[in-house]
């Protein structure tokens, strides 16, 4: 067995580094010829066939049945319709004779060919030209005869469509440059040439597809960006809700934890001569909340921000209800409420949750209907607590203006309902005004809701 020994080249030791083209505009140069030769070389027999249209046109939607299919095809029967018109021109000097046939076949076949590989249908086009031109007689119309004008116009105007811009520039250089020769070579025997007029039309058709084309690149850009945004503007919103409920969470559940563990270290001395048993069970029960608020404190206050303060009152409840529907009648809605059921004390994740989503609602009336007034019917029944918040159509709807956070209030109420294994429905109501229901479920405690 022989060892093979294997060394690394540097850019120094290459020996083709001299050749490399150092100056940019050789580098642009090279850059562009490799990219006439993927376009119109190495593409040039690729089968692509054109897709039929989607009915998604203003007039297609409006067409049913054999119609509606038929519509499909329309650009395809646009196509052959250039390549008709440019074979019946090559027709009209000599009637159909077998030349004028020949010549109208020429000219047909590179439109057609456009449908299905169009690199293949330009150079066909030049050559179709070549052979109309050396069939035809005429003076004044060198090198394009008319029927291959009109054929060579429509093909540039197809293959530029169904290609890209790059391919439109250098198909408008070979055509100048097939022109020029032509003019040179075999120009002496003809009075005038149509080569200037076949770049001047042809340079106008092709900027307005180069225009097309960029336009709708620039448009499909803009709708990604701004689905993009849109995507990112909602998943940060959802964060940032997320965020507010797990800090209130995070207060709540910090509250009651703390009291536990005041609770079953003071127990012991409020019972005289309490058993040791006793003793290591509360000591037991204390270590183990002081280790899970530590725990949770940890977890969840990295959902804090750097500025957050702690609030130093208690988290809302349903309790506080009355001063929230007072703010909301100073700034000019007609609010009332409608409690139905035993009122009773609910978990404060409940009862906290069931204060924001009407808090919420009662904005989001303040927001997008002005002036219109409201509802809020609250349920207590045995499975848990049921909400709705309806409001009335605004009375100058062509007053209001959209609202930059339109949407954001719903995805909070959705995630606090969603929290809780609960249910809600966000919708327009018949008169057009709003309507929101939510149930939130709370286990039934022992005891409750006998017989």
């Amino acid at each position: 067995m022989t060892e093979t020994t294997q060394t690394h080249m540097t850019p120094h030791d290459d020996p083709y580094g001299p050749y490399q083209p150092k100056s940019p505009e050789i580098r642009a140069a090279m850059d562009a010829l490799r990219g006439l030769r993927q376009d119109l070389f190495d593409d040039a027999l690729a089968y692509r066939p054109l897709p039929p249209r989607e009915p998604t046109g203003v007039l297609t939607r409006r067409l049913r049945g054999r119609r509606r299919e038929y519509a499909t095809w329309s650009r395809h029967a646009l196509v052959a319709a250039g390549g008709v018109v440019a074979m019946l021109v090559a027709a009209k000097p000599d009637g159909f004779g077998s030349t004028a046939v020949l010549s109208g076949l020429l000219v047909l076949a590179p439109v057609l060919l456009t449908l299905v590989r169009p690199a293949a249908a330009f150079w066909l086009s030049l050559l179709s030209t070549t052979l109309v031109a050396l069939l035809g007689h005429s003076f004044g119309n060198w090198p394009w005869l008319p029927p291959s004008f009109i054929s060579h116009l429509v093909v540039l105007t197809v293959v530029a469509i169904r290609t890209r811009p790059r391919t439109a520039a250098w198909m408008w250089l070979l055509t100048a440059a097939y022109g020029l020769s032509a003019e040179t070579v075999f120009g002496w025997s003809h009075y005038t040439t149509n080569v200037g007029p076949m770049l001047v039309s042809s340079a106008i058709i092709l900027l307005a597809v180069t225009v097309r084309h960029i336009r709708r690149q620039a448009d499909q850009e803009v709708t990604a960006q701004q689905t993009v945004t849109a995507h990112e503007r909602s998943r940060r919103t959802l964060l940032e809700e997320r965020t507010t409920i797990a800090r209130e969470l995070h207060d709540v559940v910090a509250h009651h934890m703390s009291v536990v563990a005041i609770q079953a270290e003071a127990a012991p001395y409020r019972v005289e001569n309490p058993p040791e048993e006793l003793e290591k069970a509360f000591a037991t029960i204390r270590e183990n909340a002081v280790a899970a608020l530590t725990e949770l404190r940890r977890v969840l206050g990295v959902v804090r921000a750097e500025d957050y303060e702690a609030p130093d009152a208690p988290q809302p409840t349903l309790a506080e209800l009355d001063a929230l529907l007072a703010n909301v009648r100073e700034a000019g809605v007609d609010v009332t409420r409608t409690v139905t059921g035993a009122v009773r004390e609910l978990p404060q994740g409940v009862e906290l949750s069931a204060y924001r989503i009407v808090q919420e609602a009662l904005s989001n009336t303040l927001r997008h209907a002005p002036g219109a007034s409201a509802r809020v019917e609250i349920g207590y029944v045995i499975g848990g607590l049921g909400l709705r918040i309806v409001n009335d159509p605004p009375p100058n709807p062509s007053l209001i203006k959209p609202s930059p956070g339109a949407g954001h209030g719903i995805t909070g109420m959705r995630e606090r309902v969603t929290m809780l294994n609960g249910e809600m429905t966000a919708e327009p109501t018949g008169e057009g005004g709003y309507e929101v229901t939510v149930f939130l479920p709370v286990p039934v405690a022992s005891g409750e809701g006998g017989a």
